[in-house]
């Protein structure tokens, strides 16, 4: 039975989890997800759990926040000018934003706290700091 390996292009279906259970992404109802094995596509956990399975082999994988997102980083929290936000815009903390950065490219934030002159902006990637579990199924070697 052929096993994939690094370099190799491969077809999966996943559902990604946090700890509790909760559901945050799935490729079920879907195309698989392609991606080169080892290439750096994916995050590290999936990328290194992922060679030596076998096509319709299943597995469930823990990734901690270290090899997924990374942790929270305080850095990633941005006080923002009221000034520069447009005076008809109602925010609300939870609220999703985004902003671009100086490349011009989006990066998602979400409002945090609205204090007098700024609003405190959260920039980390709404996984970070946290342990995922995926159930990932082969599904092909390309």
């Amino acid at each position: 039975m052929q096993q994939d390996k690094n370099g190799d292009v491969v077809k999966v279906h996943y559902t990604g989890k946090l700890t509790n259970g909760e559901q945050f992404d799935s490729s079920v109802g879907r195309e698989p997800l392609e991606f080169t094995v080892g290439a750096g596509q994916m995050i590290k956990g999936f990328d290194l759990a992922v060679p030596g399975m076998a096509v319709g082999e299943k597995k469930t994988i823990n990734i901690a926040p270290e090899d997924g997102y990374g942790p929270r980083s305080e850095e990633a929290m941005i006080e923002f000018p009221k000034e520069n936000i447009p005076a008809d815009m109602k925010l609300e903390a939870g609220m999703p934003l985004t902003l671009s950065n100086q490349q011009g490219q989006p990066v998602p934030v979400v409002v945090v706290e609205i204090k007098d002159d700024v609003v405190v902006l959260d920039a980390n990637h709404f996984l970070a700091g946290q342990e995922l579990v995926f159930d990932v199924e082969l599904v092909e070697i390309v």
